[in-house]
């Protein structure tokens, strides 16, 4: 009986153990378990403890006679029944409290792992969401990129061929001449007297006089300024970008500056803002010779800038021009007033005899009313009446109206 109760508890240690690990889905839950079952433990060593002590007093009892077996046999069994029946119901206790407790834990461990498997669900979809939008704008992205890739390459077969980037700059010109000045104060592809043909011809009043605009593009020596490695290479850009500026600036001032056609300047268009800034930060020099020239170089920007102020110009002129004209009919007008002015005189002299001979009219019917109501008054007789008849300028005054 003594073994049977010992491997009952082993096996109840064991099972709490089992059923703690299997249940258990957290830490704490699995120390809760130990736990118990460390007391069961201690539980059980110490009713291996009682039953050695008293093993040993039923040794002693044996030895002193065989007379108290009974007695002695029936107190172990009646305390081994109340060991056993407190061991039952401790160790029913505390599977109970411990299945329970198990319980509790593992529905709040499953409440919150449901829960947070909901919220990461509907974070992950969210974020899903938002990286399938992302991809989308990154796929559009990628084909204004592949467009743009494609009109970069074909910006550079035209850039590379001399007269397509000659064209490139004049329609560049045409465009901010047309945007920025009327129609009649300027020309494209103009052909001088000497021969020459000229991108733009801007008609301005004497001084200055029309100035002639021509677009130029040294790219071959900028790009082997902007690509050189080595001080030598840099040194022999510089001194081609220098030369082909130097050649531009001397052909438009030889070709464009006529005396009594046009201006005693032109312009040198460069249709890039990148050479510009480079010419002005690096080579004083090549703008020093165009100064000297007269050659004014300028850019997209600075076009603009010089063709608004044109474009005053041109309006202050035809302004000037039209003052004469506007003087003449202010003159013109004058004298239509003074004459204006004379015929409502007259008209007024008019309308005053006019007014005159209503009243003296007024007057004259007045008086005719007047007698004719003194006829009907008077009260005649028969030999009156005759009287009347015979002679009626006696009877009556006349009176002149």
């Amino acid at each position: 009986m003594e073994f049977a109760l010992i491997a009952v508890v082993i096996v109840l240690i064991i099972a709490v153990a089992l059923v703690a690990v299997k249940m258990g889905k957290s830490e704490k839950m699995i120390q809760s378990a130990m736990t118990n079952s460390e007391n069961l433990t201690r539980l059980t060593e110490g009713l291996l403890s009682q039953q050695s002590k008293l093993e040993g007093q039923l040794t002693q009892i044996s030895t002193d006679g065989a007379a108290s077996q009974s007695a002695i046999n029936k107190t172990l069994a009646e305390r081994l029944d109340s060991v056993s029946k407190r061991l039952g119901d401790s160790l029913v206790q505390s599977t109970e409290k411990t299945n329970k407790t198990v319980t509790d834990r593992l529905d709040k461990v499953s409440q919150k792992l449901g829960e947070s498997l909901i919220q990461t669900t509907e974070k992950t979809s969210k974020s899903l969401s938002e990286l399938q939008a992302r991809l989308a704008v990154i796929d559009k992205a990628q084909d204004n990129l592949t467009d743009l890739s494609s009109q970069v390459v074909g910006l550079q077969d035209i850039l590379a061929n001399k007269q397509a980037r000659g064209a490139f700059g004049e329609l560049q010109l045409n465009d901010l001449v047309k945007s920025a000045l009327p129609p009649s104060s300027y020309d494209f592809q103009v052909t001088l007297s000497n021969g020459k043909r000229a991108d733009c011809l801007i008609k301005l009043p004497n001084p200055p006089g029309s100035i002639v605009v021509d677009a130029k593009f040294p790219l071959e020596s900028f790009h082997l300024l902007r690509n050189a490695e080595t001080d030598a290479d840099t040194q022999m850009a510089r001194r081609a970008f220098i030369t082909a500026m130097t050649k531009h600036i001397s052909d438009i001032s030889q070709k464009y500056i006529i005396d009594g056609e046009t201006a005693e300047s032109a312009l040198l268009f460069l249709p890039s803002e990148a050479v510009y800034a480079e010419l002005h930060s690096n080579f004083p020099q090549v703008l020093q010779k165009s100064y000297d020239a007269r050659v004014w170089i300028v850019s997209p920007t600075t076009l603009m800038a010089t063709l608004n102020t044109i474009r005053a110009v041109l309006k202050d002129s035809q302004m000037r021009e039209q003052a004469g004209v506007i003087q003449k009919e202010v003159t013109v007008l004058l004298r239509d007033v003074e004459r204006m002015d004379k015929r409502v005189d007259n008209l007024s002299k008019h309308f005053a005899q006019a007014s005159k001979d209503i009243n003296d009219i007024e007057t004259s019917s007045r008086k005719i009313v007047s007698r004719g109501e003194k006829i009907e008054d008077l009260q005649l007789g028969e030999q009156d009446s005759e009287d009347l008849l015979v002679n009626p300028a006696e009877r009556l005054p006349v009176t002149s109206v």
